[in-house]
């Protein structure tokens, strides 16, 4: 069949409700209706449109009559020989084109953010975590997914939950001492902490009692940091006292003290395994052990994003590195 034009149909229904302030899903057309009307309008022709659409000619009939019906109006003329474009029919078409062409847009840009094609995540790191851990998965992650941006919150130890909370990034990644209401957490590394000092003052690697380190000056994080109170607990149990030479406020600082003699530096086990201290010899501490897990943290019945995803993904096989 063929179309010819038509002449101009009076004020049209459909320009009216392209201003109606809000439409009932009843009166919305459906994908199949609008594809069905964009084939029939190109091809000019119900059975080549149903043959582009891999339907049957009733079926294509069937769209096109519900659509007019949820429409108001007629969009072509229908006689046993030809089919004609309306008026009407001529203004749908850029809708019902455009309206197609954003569902394909919306489909491909949602593949591409669960493909992991682009995307951006943000997450919460206390500064040790950022300087030892942290750069290498997020170099190993960019290698895999270029297109993904990833920022990184490098903050106190007293900011993280807070961080986390707050929804300002997608994620965190470190300790938590305990359970924090409305957080949850996916451990990724069972930690523990040691005792770190020059191979001229520790001569092997032995585990260690925080009796045995009570002998010893120390350099530790101060009163308030997570690690300090995990210490403090231990000391408590072990019933002994430490000699503080140096408290500091990153562990970065008190291994670097360490490497220079100046005390013996409490950090935790998987941050000397990462550290750039040839001379450096670290000794676990027990008697208590104290135990201290690496996780990803986030928001209950918050579900990550699939880029967050997969960058959660990559961080147990480089903690155990």
């Amino acid at each position: 069949m063929c179309y010819a034009a038509h002449a101009p149909h009076p004020a049209s229904r459909l320009e009216n409700m392209s201003y109606r302030t809000t439409i009932s899903l009843k009166s919305t057309p459906s994908i199949r209706q609008l594809r069905a009307f964009v084939a029939v309008y190109h091809t000019g022709s119900l059975s080549a449109a149903a043959e582009t659409l891999a339907l049957t000619q009733p079926a294509v009939t069937l769209l096109l009559k519900e659509l007019e019906d949820k429409l108001g109006i007629k969009l072509f003329d229908r006689t046993t020989r030809s089919l004609r474009r309306t008026h009407a029919a001529t203004e749908a078409i850029t809708y019902a084109e455009r309206a197609l062409a954003d569902l394909t847009a919306l489909g491909e840009r949602m593949s591409d953010l669960v493909d992991v094609k682009r995307g951006r995540i943000r997450l919460a790191a206390t500064s040790t975590v950022a300087q030892t851990l942290l750069p290498g998965v997020i170099r190993q992650y960019l290698d895999q997914y270029p297109n993904v941006r990833v920022s990184v919150d490098d903050c106190a130890p007293g900011e993280f939950v807070e961080r986390v909370l707050g929804e300002q990034v997608d994620f965190g990644v470190g300790a938590l001492e305990g359970p924090v209401p409305g957080l949850a957490q996916t451990v990724f590394l069972n930690d523990t902490l040691c005792a770190v000092a020059t191979s001229d003052e520790f001569l092997d690697d032995r585990p260690m009692t925080w009796k045995q380190l009570s002998e010893w000056p120390v350099v530790v994080v101060q009163a308030g940091y997570g690690v300090r109170r995990a210490i403090d607990r231990a000391i408590a149990v072990a019933g002994v006292e430490l000699q503080i030479a140096q408290e500091v406020s990153l562990l970065t600082t008190a291994l670097a003290m360490a490497a220079s003699r100046l005390g013996v530096a409490i950090i935790p086990q998987s941050m000397f395994a990462r550290t750039y201290y040839p001379n450096l010899v670290g000794r676990r501490l027990i008697r208590p052990v104290v135990p201290r897990a690496l996780a990803v943290v986030c928001k209950e019945n918050r579900q990550l994003s699939p880029a967050a995803q997969a960058f959660a993904d990559l961080l147990p096989g480089a903690a155990a590195l």
